[in-house]
Protein backbone atom coordinates (compact mmCIF):
# COMPACT_ATOMS: atom_id res chain seq x y z
CA UNK A 1 0.00 0.00 0.00
CA UNK A 2 1.09 3.59 -0.88
CA UNK A 3 2.72 5.08 2.46
CA UNK A 4 -0.08 7.84 3.07
CA UNK A 5 1.91 9.61 5.62
CA UNK A 6 3.03 11.97 2.72
CA UNK A 7 -0.49 13.60 2.98
CA UNK A 8 -1.27 17.22 1.39
CA UNK A 9 -0.31 20.28 3.58
CA UNK A 10 -2.92 20.65 6.06
CA UNK A 11 -4.05 24.21 4.63
CA UNK A 12 -4.75 23.21 1.34
CA UNK A 13 -8.38 23.37 2.40
CA UNK A 14 -8.12 27.35 3.14
CA UNK A 15 -6.57 27.55 -0.51
CA UNK A 16 -9.37 25.85 -1.82
CA UNK A 17 -11.73 28.08 -0.26
CA UNK A 18 -10.22 31.07 -1.43
CA UNK A 19 -10.16 30.19 -4.82
CA UNK A 20 -13.94 29.34 -5.00
CA UNK A 21 -14.67 32.16 -3.54
CA UNK A 22 -12.87 34.59 -5.80
CA UNK A 23 -14.34 32.26 -9.08
CA UNK A 24 -17.66 33.40 -7.49
CA UNK A 25 -16.61 37.06 -7.49
CA UNK A 26 -15.43 36.82 -11.37
CA UNK A 27 -18.13 34.24 -12.89
CA UNK A 28 -20.27 37.25 -10.87
CA UNK A 29 -18.66 39.60 -13.15
CA UNK A 30 -19.10 37.38 -15.83
CA UNK A 31 -22.22 37.28 -15.79
CA UNK A 32 -22.77 41.07 -15.84
CA UNK A 33 -20.44 41.13 -19.02
CA UNK A 34 -22.61 38.57 -20.88
CA UNK A 35 -25.78 40.14 -19.99
CA UNK A 36 -24.24 43.51 -20.97
CA UNK A 37 -21.67 43.42 -23.64
CA UNK A 38 -22.11 39.90 -24.76
CA UNK A 39 -19.46 40.13 -27.32
CA UNK A 40 -16.67 41.41 -25.44
CA UNK A 41 -17.62 38.64 -22.93
CA UNK A 42 -17.32 35.67 -25.15
CA UNK A 43 -13.75 36.72 -26.71
CA UNK A 44 -12.38 37.14 -22.91
CA UNK A 45 -13.92 34.03 -22.47
CA UNK A 46 -12.37 32.26 -24.96
CA UNK A 47 -8.66 33.98 -24.20
CA UNK A 48 -8.99 33.21 -20.11
CA UNK A 49 -9.88 29.44 -21.04
CA UNK A 50 -7.33 28.44 -23.46
CA UNK A 51 -4.48 29.74 -20.99
CA UNK A 52 -6.21 27.15 -18.30
CA UNK A 53 -6.48 24.35 -20.46
CA UNK A 54 -3.26 24.61 -21.58
CA UNK A 55 -1.87 24.16 -18.32
CA UNK A 56 -3.83 20.86 -18.05
CA UNK A 57 -3.17 19.73 -21.60
CA UNK A 58 0.75 20.49 -20.56
CA UNK A 59 0.89 18.84 -17.60
CA UNK A 60 -0.54 15.82 -19.39
CA UNK A 61 1.44 15.75 -21.56
CA UNK A 62 4.67 16.11 -19.16
CA UNK A 63 2.93 13.13 -17.12
CA UNK A 64 3.34 10.99 -20.48
CA UNK A 65 6.70 12.12 -21.17
CA UNK A 66 7.69 11.32 -17.25
CA UNK A 67 6.09 7.73 -17.76
CA UNK A 68 7.98 7.29 -20.52
CA UNK A 69 11.40 8.41 -19.34
CA UNK A 70 11.31 8.15 -15.66
CA UNK A 71 14.52 10.10 -13.77
CA UNK A 72 13.49 12.70 -11.30
CA UNK A 73 10.28 14.40 -12.43
CA UNK A 74 8.24 11.32 -10.61
CA UNK A 75 8.47 14.11 -7.45
CA UNK A 76 5.96 16.07 -9.69
CA UNK A 77 4.15 13.89 -10.68
CA UNK A 78 1.08 14.79 -8.34
CA UNK A 79 1.44 17.99 -9.35
CA UNK A 80 0.92 16.67 -13.28
CA UNK A 81 -2.01 14.17 -12.23
CA UNK A 82 -4.16 16.94 -10.25
CA UNK A 83 -3.84 19.57 -13.08
CA UNK A 84 -4.66 17.13 -15.87
CA UNK A 85 -7.43 15.71 -13.79
CA UNK A 86 -9.21 19.44 -14.51
CA UNK A 87 -10.28 18.49 -18.10
CA UNK A 88 -13.62 17.40 -16.93
CA UNK A 89 -14.39 21.03 -15.95
CA UNK A 90 -12.60 22.30 -18.64
CA UNK A 91 -14.99 20.46 -21.06
CA UNK A 92 -17.60 22.31 -18.77
CA UNK A 93 -16.17 25.76 -19.20
CA UNK A 94 -16.21 24.99 -22.64
CA UNK A 95 -19.95 25.48 -22.96
CA UNK A 96 -19.69 29.56 -23.21
CA UNK A 97 -17.26 29.81 -26.33
CA UNK A 98 -20.13 27.03 -27.84
CA UNK A 99 -22.83 29.62 -26.77
CA UNK A 100 -20.60 32.49 -28.47
CA UNK A 101 -19.51 30.74 -31.80
CA UNK A 102 -22.02 33.17 -33.71
CA UNK A 103 -19.79 35.83 -32.57
CA UNK A 104 -16.60 34.62 -32.14
CA UNK A 105 -16.24 33.30 -35.90
CA UNK A 106 -17.30 34.34 -39.09
CA UNK A 107 -17.77 31.37 -40.78
CA UNK A 108 -20.91 30.54 -38.54
CA UNK A 109 -22.55 33.15 -40.49
CA UNK A 110 -24.35 31.28 -43.33
CA UNK A 111 -25.19 34.87 -45.71
CA UNK A 112 -21.22 35.89 -44.37
CA UNK A 113 -19.85 32.38 -46.07
CA UNK A 114 -22.12 32.66 -49.15
CA UNK A 115 -20.52 35.78 -50.03
CA UNK A 116 -16.81 34.76 -49.41
CA UNK A 117 -15.19 32.15 -51.66
CA UNK A 118 -12.70 31.42 -49.38
CA UNK A 119 -14.66 30.23 -46.88
CA UNK A 120 -17.15 28.19 -48.96
CA UNK A 121 -13.93 26.15 -50.12
CA UNK A 122 -13.69 25.78 -46.36
CA UNK A 123 -17.29 25.05 -45.40
CA UNK A 124 -16.56 21.08 -45.25
CA UNK A 125 -14.44 21.40 -42.34
CA UNK A 126 -15.78 25.14 -40.76
CA UNK A 127 -18.66 24.33 -39.84
CA UNK A 128 -21.17 24.10 -36.88
CA UNK A 129 -21.36 20.46 -36.99
CA UNK A 130 -18.24 19.00 -37.76
CA UNK A 131 -16.54 21.81 -35.18
CA UNK A 132 -18.51 20.74 -32.59
CA UNK A 133 -18.21 16.87 -33.33
CA UNK A 134 -14.40 17.61 -33.24
CA UNK A 135 -14.37 19.58 -29.92
CA UNK A 136 -16.15 16.12 -28.44
CA UNK A 137 -13.55 14.05 -29.98
CA UNK A 138 -10.68 16.34 -28.36
CA UNK A 139 -12.20 15.69 -25.07
CA UNK A 140 -12.98 12.18 -25.20
CA UNK A 141 -9.91 11.29 -26.13
CA UNK A 142 -7.67 13.79 -23.68
CA UNK A 143 -10.19 12.89 -20.82
CA UNK A 144 -10.02 9.11 -21.24
CA UNK A 145 -6.14 9.33 -21.41
CA UNK A 146 -5.80 11.16 -18.49
CA UNK A 147 -8.11 8.83 -15.91
CA UNK A 148 -6.84 5.38 -17.63
CA UNK A 149 -3.04 7.15 -16.34
CA UNK A 150 -3.99 8.46 -13.17
CA UNK A 151 -6.14 5.21 -12.20
CA UNK A 152 -2.89 2.70 -13.19
CA UNK A 153 -1.13 5.19 -11.03
CA UNK A 154 -3.23 4.67 -8.50
CA UNK A 155 -3.00 1.22 -8.89
CA UNK A 156 1.25 1.41 -8.61
CA UNK A 157 0.82 3.12 -5.52
CA UNK A 158 -1.27 -0.15 -3.96
CA UNK A 159 1.52 -1.99 -5.19
CA UNK A 160 0.72 -3.22 -8.80
CA UNK A 161 3.43 -3.03 -10.46
CA UNK A 162 1.94 -4.86 -13.51
CA UNK A 163 1.03 -1.80 -14.65
CA UNK A 164 4.58 0.29 -15.37
CA UNK A 165 4.52 -1.39 -19.14
CA UNK A 166 1.19 0.09 -19.84
CA UNK A 167 1.76 2.98 -19.11
CA UNK A 168 4.28 3.99 -20.95
CA UNK A 169 2.76 1.97 -24.11
CA UNK A 170 -0.32 4.13 -22.98
CA UNK A 171 1.84 7.54 -22.67
CA UNK A 172 3.48 6.71 -26.39
CA UNK A 173 0.10 7.17 -28.07
CA UNK A 174 -1.48 9.35 -25.77
CA UNK A 175 1.54 11.70 -27.01
CA UNK A 176 0.24 11.37 -30.53
CA UNK A 177 -3.04 12.08 -30.18
CA UNK A 178 -2.63 14.42 -27.92
CA UNK A 179 -0.37 16.36 -30.16
CA UNK A 180 -2.43 16.25 -33.14
CA UNK A 181 -5.97 16.53 -31.24
CA UNK A 182 -4.19 19.96 -29.80
CA UNK A 183 -3.01 20.76 -33.44
CA UNK A 184 -6.44 20.74 -34.91
CA UNK A 185 -7.77 22.23 -32.03
CA UNK A 186 -5.43 25.25 -32.00
CA UNK A 187 -7.02 25.88 -35.52
CA UNK A 188 -10.34 24.99 -34.49
CA UNK A 189 -10.93 27.45 -31.64
CA UNK A 190 -8.16 29.90 -32.58
CA UNK A 191 -7.17 30.47 -36.27
CA UNK A 192 -10.24 30.11 -37.42
CA UNK A 193 -11.62 33.37 -36.14
CA UNK A 194 -9.88 34.99 -39.04
CA UNK A 195 -10.48 32.34 -41.90
CA UNK A 196 -8.48 33.57 -44.40
CA UNK A 197 -5.33 33.11 -42.37
CA UNK A 198 -3.21 30.09 -41.85
CA UNK A 199 -0.01 28.80 -40.44
CA UNK A 200 1.44 25.39 -40.68
CA UNK A 201 3.10 26.29 -37.55
CA UNK A 202 0.35 27.53 -35.20
CA UNK A 203 0.25 24.00 -33.82
CA UNK A 204 3.43 23.56 -32.91
CA UNK A 205 3.16 27.42 -30.75
CA UNK A 206 0.35 25.75 -29.61
CA UNK A 207 1.47 22.82 -28.23
CA UNK A 208 4.69 24.82 -27.26
CA UNK A 209 2.66 27.14 -25.38
CA UNK A 210 1.22 24.08 -23.17
CA UNK A 211 4.50 23.12 -22.06
CA UNK A 212 5.76 26.74 -20.82
CA UNK A 213 2.49 26.99 -18.86
CA UNK A 214 2.48 23.81 -17.80
CA UNK A 215 5.92 23.94 -16.00
CA UNK A 216 5.26 27.75 -14.90
CA UNK A 217 2.46 26.36 -12.64
CA UNK A 218 4.43 23.19 -11.71
CA UNK A 219 7.17 25.74 -9.82
CA UNK A 220 4.78 27.97 -8.32
CA UNK A 221 2.59 24.43 -7.13
CA UNK A 222 6.59 22.76 -6.21
CA UNK A 223 7.36 25.96 -4.11
CA UNK A 224 4.14 26.11 -2.47
CA UNK A 225 4.65 22.28 -1.13
CA UNK A 226 8.28 22.82 -0.52
CA UNK A 227 6.81 24.70 2.43
CA UNK A 228 5.29 22.26 4.40
CA UNK A 229 6.24 18.82 5.08
CA UNK A 230 6.56 15.88 3.68
CA UNK A 231 7.63 17.61 0.74
CA UNK A 232 10.03 19.81 2.67
CA UNK A 233 12.75 17.19 2.38
CA UNK A 234 12.39 15.47 -0.74
CA UNK A 235 11.95 18.65 -3.22
CA UNK A 236 15.75 20.19 -3.39
CA UNK A 237 17.45 23.00 -5.71
CA UNK A 238 18.31 20.03 -7.77
CA UNK A 239 14.35 19.68 -8.62
CA UNK A 240 13.91 23.37 -9.23
CA UNK A 241 17.00 23.62 -11.37
CA UNK A 242 15.66 21.01 -13.89
CA UNK A 243 12.46 22.86 -13.98
CA UNK A 244 13.94 25.64 -14.78
CA UNK A 245 16.34 24.34 -17.16
CA UNK A 246 12.71 23.03 -19.04
CA UNK A 247 11.49 26.39 -18.70
CA UNK A 248 14.18 27.68 -20.19
CA UNK A 249 13.99 25.16 -23.41
CA UNK A 250 10.64 26.06 -23.97
CA UNK A 251 11.22 30.03 -23.59
CA UNK A 252 13.27 29.89 -26.52
CA UNK A 253 11.62 27.27 -28.32
CA UNK A 254 8.38 29.44 -27.99
CA UNK A 255 10.71 32.07 -29.75
CA UNK A 256 12.21 29.92 -32.43
CA UNK A 257 8.40 28.78 -33.84
CA UNK A 258 7.14 33.00 -33.49
CA UNK A 259 10.48 34.25 -35.24
CA UNK A 260 10.17 31.30 -37.65
CA UNK A 261 6.50 31.79 -38.56
CA UNK A 262 7.20 35.84 -39.06
CA UNK A 263 10.12 35.41 -41.05
CA UNK A 264 8.53 32.63 -43.54
CA UNK A 265 5.18 35.15 -44.03
CA UNK A 266 7.92 38.09 -44.57
CA UNK A 267 9.87 36.35 -47.08
CA UNK A 268 6.46 34.87 -48.88
CA UNK A 269 4.90 38.21 -48.97
CA UNK A 270 1.54 36.15 -49.61
CA UNK A 271 -1.51 38.66 -49.65
CA UNK A 272 -3.50 36.18 -47.28
CA UNK A 273 -0.54 36.16 -44.87
CA UNK A 274 0.62 39.28 -44.44
CA UNK A 275 -2.72 41.14 -42.84
CA UNK A 276 -2.10 38.86 -40.00
CA UNK A 277 0.74 40.34 -38.56
CA UNK A 278 -0.03 43.93 -40.55
CA UNK A 279 -2.56 44.18 -37.44
CA UNK A 280 -0.53 42.76 -34.69
CA UNK A 281 2.46 45.28 -35.63
CA UNK A 282 0.18 48.99 -35.99
CA UNK A 283 -2.54 50.51 -34.45
CA UNK A 284 -1.10 50.53 -30.57
CA UNK A 285 -0.42 46.43 -30.48
CA UNK A 286 3.28 46.87 -31.72
CA UNK A 287 3.48 47.89 -28.23
CA UNK A 288 2.07 44.62 -26.99
CA UNK A 289 4.60 42.99 -29.37
CA UNK A 290 7.45 44.78 -28.07
CA UNK A 291 5.91 43.49 -24.62
CA UNK A 292 6.45 39.91 -25.69
CA UNK A 293 10.13 40.25 -27.25
CA UNK A 294 11.59 41.62 -23.91
CA UNK A 295 9.05 39.71 -20.77
CA UNK A 296 8.28 36.49 -22.87
CA UNK A 297 12.06 35.71 -24.21
CA UNK A 298 14.68 38.43 -23.58
CA UNK A 299 14.46 38.25 -19.44
CA UNK A 300 13.12 35.27 -18.90
CA UNK A 301 15.85 33.90 -21.32
CA UNK A 302 18.73 35.52 -19.32
CA UNK A 303 17.47 35.35 -15.93
CA UNK A 304 17.18 31.24 -16.51
CA UNK A 305 20.66 31.29 -17.86
CA UNK A 306 21.84 32.06 -14.23
CA UNK A 307 22.11 28.61 -12.42
CA UNK A 308 21.32 30.29 -9.32
CA UNK A 309 18.36 31.69 -9.65
CA UNK A 310 17.07 28.57 -11.12
CA UNK A 311 18.71 26.30 -7.78
CA UNK A 312 16.44 29.11 -5.82
CA UNK A 313 12.79 28.58 -5.79
CA UNK A 314 12.04 32.00 -4.57
CA UNK A 315 13.25 33.01 -7.51
CA UNK A 316 12.20 30.96 -9.83
CA UNK A 317 8.42 31.04 -8.34
CA UNK A 318 8.38 34.97 -9.40
CA UNK A 319 9.67 33.96 -12.93
CA UNK A 320 7.17 31.84 -13.10
CA UNK A 321 4.28 34.05 -12.58
CA UNK A 322 5.69 36.81 -14.94
CA UNK A 323 5.37 33.37 -17.04
CA UNK A 324 2.42 32.89 -16.92
CA UNK A 325 1.28 36.52 -17.27
CA UNK A 326 2.88 36.77 -20.53
CA UNK A 327 1.40 33.81 -21.43
CA UNK A 328 -2.42 35.27 -21.09
CA UNK A 329 -0.94 38.26 -22.83
CA UNK A 330 0.37 35.84 -26.03
CA UNK A 331 -3.06 34.42 -26.02
CA UNK A 332 -4.57 37.88 -25.77
CA UNK A 333 -2.35 39.01 -28.81
CA UNK A 334 -3.32 35.49 -30.94
CA UNK A 335 -7.22 36.68 -30.32
CA UNK A 336 -8.34 40.62 -29.45
CA UNK A 337 -6.90 41.99 -32.67
CA UNK A 338 -9.21 39.73 -35.18
CA UNK A 339 -11.92 41.86 -33.35
CA UNK A 340 -13.19 45.60 -33.37
CA UNK A 341 -13.19 47.70 -29.97
CA UNK A 342 -17.00 47.19 -30.29
CA UNK A 343 -16.40 43.70 -29.47
CA UNK A 344 -17.61 42.22 -33.11
CA UNK A 345 -15.35 39.83 -35.08
CA UNK A 346 -13.91 42.56 -37.86
CA UNK A 347 -14.85 39.95 -40.82
CA UNK A 348 -18.23 40.48 -40.07
CA UNK A 349 -17.80 44.46 -40.39
CA UNK A 350 -17.44 46.37 -43.65
CA UNK A 351 -13.99 47.48 -43.97
CA UNK A 352 -10.46 45.39 -43.63
CA UNK A 353 -8.72 47.84 -41.10
CA UNK A 354 -7.21 46.10 -38.19
CA UNK A 355 -8.54 47.37 -35.15
CA UNK A 356 -6.91 49.81 -32.56
CA UNK A 357 -5.51 48.54 -29.04
CA UNK A 358 -8.05 47.93 -26.47
CA UNK A 359 -8.76 45.82 -23.04
CA UNK A 360 -12.26 45.26 -22.00
CA UNK A 361 -13.25 45.29 -18.09
CA UNK A 362 -14.27 41.70 -18.83
CA UNK A 363 -10.38 40.80 -20.00
CA UNK A 364 -9.42 40.75 -16.18
CA UNK A 365 -13.19 39.36 -14.95
CA UNK A 366 -12.51 36.11 -17.57
CA UNK A 367 -9.12 34.98 -15.75
CA UNK A 368 -10.39 35.72 -12.36
CA UNK A 369 -13.69 33.41 -12.88
CA UNK A 370 -12.24 30.92 -14.40
CA UNK A 371 -8.92 30.73 -12.64
CA UNK A 372 -10.71 30.89 -9.09
CA UNK A 373 -13.10 27.51 -10.31
CA UNK A 374 -9.80 25.95 -11.84
CA UNK A 375 -7.83 26.18 -8.50
CA UNK A 376 -10.63 25.14 -6.87
CA UNK A 377 -10.94 21.69 -9.08
CA UNK A 378 -6.81 21.18 -9.27
CA UNK A 379 -6.67 21.83 -4.95
CA UNK A 380 -9.10 19.10 -4.99
CA UNK A 381 -7.50 16.54 -7.01
CA UNK A 382 -4.41 17.64 -5.30
CA UNK A 383 -5.60 16.50 -1.72
CA UNK A 384 -6.99 13.20 -2.80
CA UNK A 385 -3.79 11.25 -3.05
CA UNK A 386 -0.10 10.97 -1.59
CA UNK A 387 1.54 14.32 -2.81
CA UNK A 388 4.40 11.65 -4.14
CA UNK A 389 3.96 8.66 -6.04
CA UNK A 390 5.89 6.56 -3.63
CA UNK A 391 5.92 3.60 -5.66
CA UNK A 392 7.07 5.32 -8.73
CA UNK A 393 10.35 2.44 -9.66
CA UNK A 394 12.68 5.41 -10.58
CA UNK A 395 11.74 7.47 -7.34
CA UNK A 396 14.71 6.16 -5.28
CA UNK A 397 16.97 7.12 -7.80
CA UNK A 398 15.61 10.15 -8.20
CA UNK A 399 15.96 10.90 -4.41
CA UNK A 400 19.24 9.91 -4.11
CA UNK A 401 20.59 12.21 -6.71
CA UNK A 402 19.10 15.00 -5.14
CA UNK A 403 20.18 14.13 -1.65
CA UNK A 404 16.14 13.83 -0.25
CA UNK A 405 15.28 10.82 1.63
Amino acid sequence: MADMTHTPPADIDLYRSRALKIGGVGLLACAIGFVVDRDHFFRSWLIAYLLFLAIALGSMGLMMIQHLSGGAWGVFRRIFEASSRTLPLLAVLFLPVVLGMHSLYPWTHPDHVAEDEILRHKAAYLNVGFFLVRALIYFAGWILITWTLTKWSRQQDEGDMSVNIRLQYLSGGGLVFYTFAATFAAIDWIMSINPHWYSTLFGFLFVGGHGLAALAFTIIVSTYLAQHEPMSGVLKPHHFQDLGKLSLAFVMLWAYFNFSQYLLVYAANLVEEVPYFIARTSHGWQYVALLLVVFHFAVPFFLLLSRDNKRNPYRLVWIAVALLVMRYIDLFMLVTPEFASTGENLHLLTGEHASSLFVHWTDLAAPLAIGGVWSWMFLTQLAQRPVMAVSDPYLREALESSGGH
